[in-house]
């Protein structure tokens, strides 16, 4: 599971993605538009809209998936819940991950039911190479016991684990800077898929608010 808000996809999400698919062996990669993120702002265009232009962004790339559940519930977009719903799809036996990037680990403890987290999935940090923070109190006591040090004993278990990876391409593309782009007309060319720009285009999103 991959998730966020996607707002819109570039080709840094695209490219994590197929390297997280790679680094760890995965069946698929689910990429899931958050509806309501909780610890966010509200994102600049519909729910609908940022998963059109993620199923554009895929395309037929193997092993990666536009996922739209947290779409289809009401309410906040909470991970537990997703992970939940995909632990009943794929069955108690089935290694699942949850990735997320090193900014978002720093506030794990602030999650709504951090603990359960662990309980459905094993958690993947894409570690940042230019990036040191120390951890929080609560965030430390959280992952207690739980780091391993490589995919193989991450994937011994259903879920549980906690492993700190470092992609081999970490490209330092910002959602926030493209939209910046596209509002201020600015090129935007080659930080987003061809597919995902014309859309963009066509629909004339992302201009000022």
């Amino acid at each position: 599971m991959l998730g966020g808000t996607f707002d819109p996809v570039h080709l840094g999400h695209l490219r994590s993605a197929v390297e997280l698919h790679e680094a760890l062996a995965l069946d698929r990669v689910h990429m899931i538009p958050a509806a309501m993120p909780p610890l966010r702002g509200e994102p600049w265009v519909p729910p609908e809209t940022r998963l059109a232009l993620l199923e554009a962004g895929i395309g037929d790339t193997p092993g990666l998936v536009a996922d739209p559940r947290e779409l289809r519930r009401d309410g906040p977009s909470y991970s537990a819940d997703t992970l939940a719903a995909l632990r009943r799809d794929y069955g108690r036996e089935a290694r699942l991950v949850m990735a997320l990037g090193h900014d978002a680990f720093l506030r794990l403890a602030d999650w709504r039911s951090p603990q359960r987290l662990f309980e459905l999935a094993h958690l993947v940090v894409i570690d940042r190479p230019d990036h040191e923070a120390p951890l929080s109190a609560a965030l430390a006591e959280l992952i207690q016991g739980r780091e391993v040090d490589s995919v193989e004993s991450l994937m011994q278990r259903p879920a549980g684990g906690l492993l700190r990876l470092r992609l081999p391409t970490r490209m330092a593309i910002s959602a926030t800077a493209v939209r910046r782009r596209l509002a201020s007309g600015a090129s935007v060319r080659y930080l987003l898929p061809e597919a995902v720009e014309a859309r963009i285009r066509r629909d004339g999103l992302y201009r000022q608010r």
